[in-house]
């Protein structure tokens, strides 16, 4: 079966979390991808891996981000293994890199000299606050990121500390997904073109991109959205969520009328049908709607209300997404063969009826891949063996 990205080479110099999010989406649908890791304690920043063998299978085999990659491991501040990835460039179409703006360059990675090698690679840079801007030199993660790019502000409640998400928002969605979809334009791109590009991911611009719409209200009328008063993030009684008899949670959301008016007559609050938009009575149809969603169960209710064409969902806890039918039905848990057994994993998201992706893999140990990738360059034993000795590669 054809893949999307067949053919398609990438070098993951990535070590955190959006880097590998986005090259394990290209690796998904067919991107022949190459964890350029470093050598094992060539560097005090980045120790505190599994110790034996046996843990470190387990790591890599549960690693869905790593998936259907290879690995070499190259210490970068040697100039034998620069050599090296220069090499791998020659024959790349894609170099992602994660580091703090101007690491790459001190490391000789940069996209200034990598495109004097291979005029046709694209170079990603995927960092929290980008390569320019009076921020971009600073530290930070996933919560900082969503707080310079606004959706921080917005969750919660009023009057109460903003709510903290799992870390989606920016490293994932604003960051890797961003990356991934950037990198997939800029080989289109080269269609036209001919030349690689150069592409500066930064995880607060995904941030606020991601807020497109909701600064588009903002911009137009002038009124900023508070956390938990505004219509979707809380104030609004048919759109939230509320606790069942089992204790667990349920969540509702219908915004358009003939969903309301479906919603008001499962639980018999017909009063309210003409007054879904009376924000004065907004605090006196949460009580009731809170009331009355306390007399059944979650399960109860959704096995009720999914036969009346409402918004409505349970509010699924973590051991519970993989065993959902629905999600289940999508191919969204997948269980594959490792070096420990089958263990399951998250499946692919899109769904491509043509250049399905799929998983191919698990992750590699670091450095699996090291002697295959250098004899496909064309490395004989005794130079492997040298670049091994110098603690070039491992």
């Amino acid at each position: 079966m054809v893949t999307a990205l067949e053919g398609i080479k990438v070098l993951d110099l990535s070590r955190l979390a959006p880097g590998p999010f986005a090259s394990m989406l290209l690796a998904d649908f067919g991107a022949d991808v190459t964890l350029v890791e470093a050598v094992p304690g060539a560097s005090a920043k980045l120790a505190g891996g599994p110790r034996n063998a046996e843990s470190a299978q387990r790591t890599a085999a549960y690693n869905a981000l790593g998936r259907g990659k290879k690995s070499i491991a190259l210490n970068l501040k040697d100039e034998a293994a620069r050599q090296v990835f220069y090499d791998m460039v020659r024959g790349a179409d894609v170099v992602l890199e994660g580091f703090r703006p101007g690491v790459v360059k001190r490391l000789g990675v940069e996209y200034a000299t990598l495109s004097q090698i291979n005029p046709r690679v694209i170079c990603c840079s995927l960092s929290g606050f980008g390569q320019t801007g009076p921020y971009s030199n600073l530290v930070g993660h996933d919560i900082n990121y969503i707080s310079v790019g606004g959706a921080l502000g917005v969750t919660g409640w009023p009057g109460q500390p903003p709510a903290i998400p799992v870390n989606l928002v920016a490293d994932f969605a604003g960051g890797g997904l961003m990356a991934a979809f950037a990198i997939c334009v800029a080989i289109l791109a080269r269609e036209k073109t001919g030349r690689g590009q150069n592409v500066d991911i930064a995880m607060s611009d995904g941030v606020m991109a991601l807020m497109t719409s909701a600064f588009s209200g903002f911009f137009n009328n002038g009124q900023p959205i508070r956390p938990g008063e505004y219509l979707l993030n809380g104030a609004a009684p048919f759109y939230g969520v509320y606790q069942c008899s089992d204790g667990r949670w349920f969540s509702l959301g219908s915004i358009e009328a003939h969903f309301f008016d479906a919603l008001c007559g499962v639980l018999g609050l017909e009063q309210y049908r003409n007054r879904q938009y009376d924000q004065a009575s907004w605090p006196e149809q949460k009580e009731a709607i809170a009331r009355v969603m306390r007399t059944k169960t979650a399960d109860g209710w959704m096995a009720l209300m999914s036969q009346h064409d409402i918004c409505a969902a349970p509010v699924l806890e973590m051991e519970n997404v993989p065993l959902d039918p629905h999600n289940v039905a999508r191919g969204m848990v997948v269980e594959i063969d490792s070096p420990v057994g089958k263990v399951k994993q998250v499946g692919v998201g899109p769904k491509l009826s043509e250049t399905p992706g799929s998983v191919r893999g698990t992750a590699p140990l670091i450095g699996q891949h090291t002697d295959e990738i250098l004899a496909a360059l064309g490395y004989d034993s005794a130079r492997i063996a040298a670049l091994r000795e110098s603690g070039a590669v491992g």
